[in-house]
């Protein structure tokens, strides 16, 4: 069973369809709505955690392409930039999922992706801007 988190990317011709309806009712897939930033008339954003058999997602996906919506992976958006980060952990106490951890050996921060929701609880609280989300 395939469980991805994705983001989608709506244009305003299609923020009123039932885009999400059809994932359910045609392909099989469930979903759980991580962020949703839709208005009339504006390209709509959608984060979605989907689960299902790999076949009716990739159908699913494929529906969406077609229709027009641009589709991609959640961590393609969220990063962290080791960089300016000072392993400072400010965010690892904030973080909702545990995406951002403490490494018990090296003290370092570490991003674990699959884990992330893209909330931006991280972004807003880091001091040196080492995380960062771009949709």
């Amino acid at each position: 069973m395939e469980r991805i988190k994705i983001v989608l990317h709506f244009p305003k011709q299609l923020v009123d369809k039932p885009i999400v309806y059809r994932l359910v009712k045609d392909f099989n897939l469930e979903f759980n709505i991580l962020k949703a930033e839709v208005n009339p008339n504006e390209e709509g954003l959608l984060i979605l955690e989907l689960k299902g058999q790999d076949q009716d997602y990739k159908k699913g996906i494929e529906y969406l392409k077609n229709e027009g919506v641009r589709v991609q992976p959640l961590s393609q958006d969220v990063s962290m930039d080791r960089q300016r980060c000072v392993d400072c952990t400010v965010c690892v106490s904030l973080c909702p999922t545990e995406a951002l951890e403490k490494d018990p050996q090296s003290g370092e921060v570490k991003f674990i992706k699959e884990k992330c929701i893209a909330c931006g609880i991280c972004v807003k609280a880091c001091p040196y801007g080492a995380m960062k989300i771009e949709f």
